[in-house]
């Protein structure tokens, strides 16, 4: 299936109309985090990721294996995790780790739906599958969804604050448009916006936050559930960007905490110029 997108939204949290000569930031730093020392000649091997949205098409030609299925089903007065089928109930989970397999071709990727038909979800929901993913030790977490709603904000920063302890990287999608959505906003997590600069390879680091980092998610080609893809526009497309990029740093450099991840991809940006103390 091949298409397009007809309802392209308009990103306030993204880059639009700007590049890397609009944000220019300088870092000092010594021998070390390059982008050569943090990724080069790395594939991911070994990292694991899971993709917590709407479920991965299983063997899909741009998605490849997936190592595990789940779901999160409700249990009692509350929910559970169990092992699924597989299978995509909308095709944002299966876009998203098409885009991470792309970036980090070798990382054993795992799929925790949250979501059902129509995007349609709860923030109990995504509470559970989250949590339940930061406990069973991932590496990085794509995490291409959020909430407005307050009342999840709490439960949220909590277990984004478990995960940078437990040296699991979330790194998650800014809202596409401008308002205050979770756990994007929370400094534990590894915030992504778009940019629209036709280069996928590039990122950049954003000296204005909240969002900390953009990746290219505007106007890109994405797997679709069918084998196929379509066009489409959104952070939720930059940040598996980002998310294949921790995985290939991790698998480098496994001793890294969040902290020091954050801190490598900020001076690995494209636009962050790096001179060496006392040059």
């Amino acid at each position: 299936m091949t298409g397009s997108d007809p309802d392209r939204p308009r990103l306030s949290w993204g880059l639009r109309g700007r590049g890397p000569a609009d944000i220019p930031v300088a870092a000092s730093w010594g021998d070390g985090a390059t982008a050569d020392w943090l990724w080069g000649g790395q594939t991911s091997r070994t990292v694991k990721v899971c993709v917590v949205d709407s479920g991965v098409e299983p063997d899909h030609p741009l998605v490849g294996p997936v190592r595990g299925s789940y779901v999160v089903v409700p249990a009692g007065d509350g929910f559970q995790v169990e092992e699924t089928a597989g299978g995509d109930v909308c095709g944002h989970g299966t876009a998203c780790a098409g885009i991470i397999r792309e970036v980090a071709p070798d990382a054993d990727i795992y799929s925790v739906r949250v979501l059902g038909e129509g995007f349609t979800g709860s923030g109990d929901v995504l509470l559970a599958g989250l949590r339940w993913a930061i406990r069973q030790g991932f590496d990085v977490v794509n995490l291409s969804l959020s909430t407005t709603r307050q009342r999840f904000a709490a439960d949220l920063h909590e277990i984004a604050d478990e995960a940078f302890f437990r040296r699991t990287a979330i790194v998650a999608s800014a809202h596409n448009a401008q308002v205050v959505s979770f756990p994007w906003r929370f400094s534990s997590v590894i915030s992504v916006g778009s940019h629209e600069i036709e280069d996928p390879e590039l990122y950049l680091y954003n000296p204005e936050p909240p969002v900390e980092f953009f990746a290219h998610g505007q106007n890109v080609t994405v797997a679709w559930p069918g084998g196929g893809t379509i066009r489409s526009t959104g952070n939720s497309f930059a940040t598996p960007r980002i998310a294949g990029l921790c995985a290939r740093a991790l698998a480098n450099h496994p001793e890294l905490t969040i902290f020091q991840l954050k801190t490598a991809l900020y001076l690995a940006a494209g636009n962050v110029s790096v001179t060496k103390r006392g040059a």
